[in-house]
């Protein structure tokens, strides 16, 4: 059982600030061990990421060229406040980088230390709030340093632009850990609601905390959704600000892949629900990892058709056994609903990502073990039961799984060390994707390699059948480029 003796904002005789920093320290005199686990081996598998440099997808936006982390001039400052970034409104998210640039101007290690120290506080809130609602310490730490540690996570933590995504799941996790309660205090609402804003102002995507707020208060807390829902008006305004914000700043589109914009939502739905069992693939085994992704997009009706037999399954165990397993229920619901700000319902510019499973992948494999223990008690083989209950087989199962995902992650880690190697690895696991080939040519370029850049660029409009936007981008940088191999011939 969990070991926190009291919950935080028990006392009401103080400042609930002053409540919040003693329960905390109580609660790290009690899990110390584990805390220094989790951030142990996080930097240590991490450690590499120091040497990292900037990449040449989207680092130049956010931090190389971006002007507004240059100065602390209140001009400057307004500007931050109220301009999108690389189409995404994050005026928190910019303001750390502002930070930074004066603590270590272009020097790209202290970017990433900044990534990893982040990812390892993300580590330890999950637990936190793993441990005190399943009250189990070893499955909230197995989870948390599966998070920390599995391949999936390397784009996130050594990319420095995913730092959006690093500071909104702190900010989600602090908030869920005041929502996700059987009885909330008024100080529990308002902390929860600032924590939400905070994230709003990192990462749009956290306008999903108040939906998974009113289905742990319906399936777990067992509350009338009318009276959720009443609960989460202002925390669903300011979400619904954020949402509108961020659709204005989506102006352009570049980047990415465009074939899938302007399609109609069944298409987009039908599609969904085949990459909705990629990702699960990918948690499970993670292999052939890429910046990009290319999923089929024609001639997969039988996919699309197993793939909703497979989700309709899926719901109907869901509503069967939501009242006798409610916990398990909420993890894959909240799972769902964590992914459903990337699956294209409003367009964006990919249709799958390894980043888009930073914070999915920890009520998965909740539900996942939730469940795979509800399982074996129906075993009636007593000596098994007590042998895959047993915590010497528990550990060691642990750690044999942590030991693979951290191999994994140490082996994909290099490939985000420097654009060569991250355009070299993703040319040769999506070669037909149009934006995948211009990235290489530019890194190639930027090399010095011109005539390597231009033949690929050459070969792209051949092969890999551009739309009219990316036709358009490589001649462009086919006209600026040949001039100057004319004049060296």
């Amino acid at each position: 059982m969990s070991s926190s003796p009291v919950d935080p904002g028990d006392n009401q005789s103080m400042p609930f600030s002053r409540t919040l920093w003693r329960q905390f320290r109580v609660w790290l005199s009690f899990n110390l061990w584990p805390v220094l686990g989790l951030i142990a081996v996080t930097a240590l598998v991490y450690a590499p990421v120091v040497k990292f440099g900037f990449l040449n997808w989207d680092d130049t936006w956010y931090i190389v060229r971006n002007d507004l982390i240059k100065s602390w001039h209140p001009a400057n400052l307004y500007r931050i406040a109220t301009e999108p970034v690389a189409r995404n409104f994050a005026p928190f998210t910019i303001s750390t980088f502002l930070i930074e640039h004066s603590l270590w101007g272009l020097w790209a290690g202290g970017y990433h230390l900044t990534n990893v120290a982040l990812h390892a506080l993300n580590a330890i809130l999950v637990f936190g709030l793993i441990e005190r609602l399943s009250k189990n310490k070893l499955l909230a730490w197995g989870i948390a340093a599966t998070f920390a540690l599995h391949p999936l996570q390397v784009e996130t933590v050594a990319w420095i632009s995913s730092r959006k995504t690093l500071l909104s799941t702190a900010f989600m996790l602090a908030s869920l850990q005041c929502w996700l309660r059987t009885e909330r205090s008024a100080r529990h609402e308002g902390w929860g609601t600032l924590w939400l804003i905070l994230g709003l102002l990192s990462k749009a995507s956290v306008v999903v905390v108040p939906p998974i707020v009113v289905v742990w208060d319906v399936l777990v807390a067992r509350k009338k959704m009318a009276e959720s829902i009443a609960k989460q008006i202002i925390p669903m305004f300011f979400s619904v600000m954020s949402i509108l914000v961020t659709m204005s700043a989506q102006t352009t589109i570049v980047g990415g892949m465009r074939g899938h914009i302007g399609a109609s939502k069944i298409w987009i739905l039908a599609m969904d629900c085949t990459i909705l069992w990629r990702y699960v693939a990918k948690m499970f085994v993670p292999t052939n990892l890429s910046v990009l992704y290319s999923p089929a997009t024609t001639g997969i009706t039988h996919w699309i058709v197993l793939s909703v037999i497979g989700w309709l399954m899926c719901a109907a165990l869901a509503w069967r056994y939501h009242q006798r397993y409610p916990l398990i229920v909420f993890c894959f619901a909240t799972w769902f609903l964590l992914l459903v700000p990337v699956l294209n319902l409003f367009p964006i510019t990919t249709l799958m990502n390894d980043r888009y499973l930073y914070l999915p992948m920890v009520p998965f494999f909740c539900g996942v073990l939730l469940g795979l223990n509800e399982l074996l008690k129906t075993i009636d083989v007593k000596r098994l039961t007590a042998a895959f209950h047993g915590v010497k087989f528990q550990t060691a199962s642990l750690i044999a799984v942590l030991a693979m995902f951290s191999w994994g992650t140490l082996s994909y880690l290099p490939v985000w060390s420097q654009p060569l190697t991250l355009w070299h690895h993703a040319q040769q696991e999506t070669p037909s994707l149009t934006v995948v080939q211009i990235q290489w040519a530019i890194t190639l370029k930027d090399l010095g390699e011109d005539d390597a850049a231009t033949q690929v660029l050459q070969r792209a409009l051949i092969n890999c059948r551009p739309d009219e936007f990316d036709k358009k981008r490589i001649q462009a940088k086919l006209d600026e480029w040949l001039p100057e191999n004319l004049d060296e011939v």
